[in-house]
């Protein structure tokens, strides 16, 4: 995998990219906004969530205990997997014994965690991802780039050639039209499917129920028209009760993609029991993939994200790189804790330092979850031998002696003021500027003022003679 400063610098320069993200992030904050004012008692519900969250997380190992005894119950074949290499088998064991040949999935972002389908498509099976976003990710040959809009990164036209390469029809960039080619192509799909894969939103403790949520419709189709369904559900994804449910209902819905309520709640109760309709088998895989490690650490709290995404709509630093600079299956602000947490900090300790710190990933999380803080920590444990460059260290150390002595400091400031006002013109830096060429590259810089907060401040103290 290429260096996360080359991919970075690849997403910087791709103004398609650009485009697309500005467009669909925008849109994302402004229809989340517009949603929460419409919820009664917004904040007191957000704290109520995150309260039941944390409940559930500390006494984790019992609440799964209790699930597996509830799924039992509605006649569920419960499998646990340590690792996604056990995931991956415990699926395909599953597929091979009941001669599996064609999958259908609905979106999951564990599956992709665990790189389902290419363990799926190495035992000889052909998989299909039915949910718009995945589908278009599959037929490109790409990974998705955002928790809920996987090909955030790409414009209509982009979709548009997509279909008229892979497909062979007819060209168009409108919506209507691409989404009636791909349903026309997944009907039968789901029609041949020996196998439905899924997600899972959340796990009911009490009642050992499955939600999941879609806008398309797709999921229904996914767990009630192949004869086995499987569901991947990570371990952290438990609430206690129908009531808790509810709240994250509303919760979610409104964070992902500001809507009251996603089109298609469904609950899966175990198989279809006679005359019902629905799967003769349902198994269901509880993975753990490093969760358990992050328990009991600095990074729990990141395992209470509902995967609602809005933190990486708000964040300055997803907004102009995207998913993929992040190199792993979850992207922005909560995925610079999360890749780290599951995968190990040696391997990513470049993801905690994308992030400007300016709390936008807190402020809009609907859990609360102090991203920010988890950040700084991760930052602090980064090890030695990854820490950052020389330079950069003795430029701080510079810095830091400078700023010990004021009139030394006064006078590097009122330089570097009078230096920078120079090389501007009309209050703003537009050009590669040495040292600033990594921020003037993309965005203008603002030259300082004439006349520092400090000194007015001063000169404020000094009229008023206090």
């Amino acid at each position: 995998m290429s260096h996360f400063s080359d991919r970075v610098d690849k997403a910087l320069a791709d103004d398609n990219l650009s485009e697309a993200l500005k467009k669909a992030t925008s849109q994302l904050v402004s229809r989340r906004s517009t949603a929460f004012s419409s919820l009664e008692d917004a904040e007191n519900l957000r704290d109520i969530a995150r309260n039941t969250k944390m409940k559930i997380l500390h006494n984790l190992e019992d609440n799964l205990l209790k699930f597996e005894k509830s799924l039992q119950k509605n006649g569920s074949h419960v499998h646990w997997a340590k690792d996604a290499e056990e995931a991956n088998n415990v699926v395909i064991e599953i597929a091979q014994k009941q001669a599996v040949k064609k999958i259908v999935k609905s979106k999951s972002m564990l599956s992709e965690e665990i790189h389902l389908n290419t363990a799926l498509i190495k035992a000889g099976m052909q998989v299909v991802e039915t949910d718009l976003g995945e589908y278009i990710v599959q037929l490109a040959g790409d990974k998705p780039s955002h928790i809920i809009a996987p090909i955030i990164h790409m414009t209509r036209e982009d979709v548009g050639n997509l279909m008229h390469d892979r497909l062979s029809v007819p060209f168009s960039d409108e919506p209507e039209v691409l989404t009636r080619i791909a349903r026309r192509k997944l009907r039968q799909e789901f029609l041949d499917a020996d196998m439905g894969i899924t997600g899972a939103n959340f796990g009911v403790v009490e009642t050992g129920s499955i939600c999941l949520v879609t806008n398309e419709g797709n999921a229904r189709m996914v767990t009630t028209l192949p004869k086995i369904h499987v569901v991947l559900i990570g371990i952290e994804k438990l609430v206690a009760t129908f009531e808790d449910l509810n709240r994250f209902l509303k919760l979610l819905a409104r964070s992902a993609t500001g809507q009251k309520l996603s089109v298609y709640t469904s609950i899966i109760q175990g198989p279809g029991k006679g005359t019902e309709t629905g799967p003769e088998e349902v198994h269901v895989v509880l993975v753990d993939n490093g969760r358990s490690g992050m328990l009991g650490g600095d990074l729990a709290e990141s395992l209470a994200c509902i995967r609602c995404g809005a933190c990486l709509n708000v964040c300055p630093i997803y907004k102009n790189i995207g998913g993929h600079a992040y190199g792993d299956t979850y992207a922005g602000p909560i995925g610079s804790i999360i890749t780290p947490g599951l995968r190990g900090l040696a391997q990513w300790h470049e993801l905690p330092a994308a992030s400007t710190l300016c709390g936008a990933c807190k402020e809009v999380c609907p859990i609360r979850i102090d991203i920010p803080k988890m950040l700084l920590k991760l930052r602090q444990v980064t090890p030695p031998k990854v820490k950052a460059s020389i330079s950069l260290r003795m430029a701080i150390k510079c810095f830091a002696v400078i700023a010990g002595i004021p009139k030394v400091y006064k006078g590097f400031t009122a330089f570097g003021s009078r230096l920078l006002r120079f090389l501007g013109s009309k209050s703003w830096l537009t050009n590669n500027i040495p040292l600033l060429d990594r921020w003037t590259k993309v965005r203008d810089f603002k030259t300082p003022a004439k006349k520092s907060f400090q000194r007015m401040w001063q000169e404020k103290i000094a009229k008023d003679g206090k």
